[in-house]
């Protein structure tokens, strides 16, 4: 009896999510962070009548303390076994304020991805991908949605609207979900990461990428990257 309790306990270990760890740390931002590049939204009398103050670009935004906002940090080597469901609850991004929102995201591999116009203007996502067949989809009614995939990983895939020429976003397509998108304060967290030795990858769309090393076991591990203005 002993013998086979020990056996279930051991499986239990290997198998419950309690015993992953955490990669959690932050994006730092070295230098002088270039000026915010204002938005004219005058081609759209819409687009420019939902905004009361200036709209500026997603691309750097870094904020009083230092720290980088919309980076994408994932797993890119190290993974022995990947988990085979896909999450069935779709990855959503909004075409609200005539911008993208979010700005970057993360998706797995044959996840749902629902796109949504909250505009009451003509909108169309065009989908640059390499590894996936590519869409472009107009969407001309607020409150629209249509749902696509993305079959084949892919380190980012960019979205932009021919319509509106200042409105794009990037998409971090994995077949795994130890992923991050850095937030407003540079933080970030992947969770219920197996034990294991990895690269880390940080990615932002001006700066190009960084990597580092973890080592992940019970518990929290850091990951700090810093971009360099």
């Amino acid at each position: 009896m002993n013998k086979n309790i020990s056996i279930f306990t051991l499986l239990f270990l290997i198998s419950n999510p309690v015993f992953a760890g955490t990669v959690t740390g932050a994006i730092h931002f070295s230098g002088t962070a270039p000026k915010p590049e204002l938005i004219s939204m005058n081609a759209d009398p819409v687009c420019s009548s939902l905004h009361s103050t200036p709209v500026y670009q997603d691309h750097v935004v870094v904020n009083s303390n230092g720290m980088l906002q919309n980076v994408f940090i994932y797993i890119k080597e190290g993974l022995k076994e990947k988990p085979s469901q896909v999450p069935k609850e779709p990855v959503t991004i909004d075409q609200k304020g005539c911008q993208y929102s979010p700005h970057v995201l993360g998706i797995q591999t044959g996840q749902p991805f629902q796109i949504i116009n909250s505009d009451e203007t003509l909108h169309n996502i065009h989908s640059l991908a390499q590894n996936t067949k590519q869409f472009n989809l107009g969407m001309p009614i607020q409150g629209m949605k249509m749902n696509k995939q993305f079959e084949k990983p892919e380190v980012m895939v960019k979205l932009k609207c021919d319509v509106h020429p200042w409105m794009n976003a990037y998409v971090g397509v994995l077949d795994h979900p130890y992923f991050a998108v850095s937030g407003a304060d540079g933080s970030f967290h992947i969770q219920n990461v197996p034990p294991g030795e990895y690269v880390i990858e940080a990615w932002h769309e001006m700066y190009g990428t960084k990597t580092e090393s973890v080592t992940v076991a019970e518990g929290e591990v850091a990951a700090e990257f810093t971009f360099n203005g």
